[in-house]
């Protein structure tokens, strides 16, 4: 007796009030998008605003220097609260702060007592420190390739984050990509559209330090890869429907 075919039939449902795909770019109304040929090339002025002031957190490796003195060039760590001492300055609250105005801050108290039109330079210093690493790091988790805390260096999006992350994993659900971040007292939670933004329908926001950013789980399309691990192998081909994943 010869073996019958056995139909299979797999209908992915998705649930009532589910966020359908984006529309492609400027296919919604008063779309401020233009058509062009081809993207412009950035200018200088393009490059300067694309980055963003560092500041200065707990943690942070610095160096110091007073043109001319020696004995005030010295590498110094913030601590826990971002702050660091300095001779003739005492304490120095740093966090917050840009380098720019530390090395201000600095210069001021030295010329006010000690030394006459000091040159004062504050820099970041490249390191490896986890504890500085840490204190300027975004963390991606979720449905992302490489999931973990990543430098904030510069301006960095939400897109270049998940970058930096990898990517999205096969399970990924673009439209459902959280970022936490805690503003002052407050937390607050955005939810974001990564097809969205890849389509260019609305801008991608910026990521600071310190947020947290989870790319939410497809349901469907764990259903779907489980549907082929289980379903045994036939004669003829395997039809899966599947709206949407």
């Amino acid at each position: 007796m010869n073996r019958a075919y056995i139909p299979i039939v797999v209908s992915a449902l998705m649930l009532a009030g589910c966020v359908k795909n984006a529309p492609p770019v400027a296919s919604a109304p008063d779309s401020p998008v233009t058509a062009l040929k081809d993207l412009p090339e950035p200018e200088a002025t393009d490059v300067v605003r694309s980055t963003r002031l560092a500041f200065i957190g707990p943690f942070t490796e610095l160096r110091v220097e007073v043109f001319g003195v020696p004995d005030m060039q010295r590498d110094i760590m913030t601590d826990g609260k971002g702050n660091f001492a300095f001779p003739l300055v005492g304490s120095v609250a740093a966090a917050g702060k840009t380098p720019g105005d530390v090395s201000e801050e600095i210069r001021q108290k030295l010329a006010a007592r000690y030394i006459r039109d000091p040159q004062v330079t504050v820099n970041f210093k490249s390191t490896l420190n986890p504890l500085s690493i840490q204190s300027m790091s975004v963390t991606v988790d979720g449905q992302v390739n490489k999931a973990g805390a990543y430098p904030v260096v510069g301006r960095v999006t939400l897109m270049r984050a998940v970058a930096l992350a990898g990517g999205t994993n096969e399970f990924a659900k673009l439209q459902d990509v959280v970022v936490f971040r805690d503003v002052g007292n407050q937390k607050y939670v955005g939810i974001y559209n990564l097809e969205g933004i890849r389509r260019g329908n609305y801008p991608d926001p910026e990521i600071f330090p310190n947020d947290v950013v989870i790319v939410g789980d497809s349901p469907a399309r764990r259903r779907f890869k489980d549907i082929l691990a289980v379903v045994p192998a036939f004669l003829s081909p395997i039809i899966l429907l599947a709206r949407e994943f």
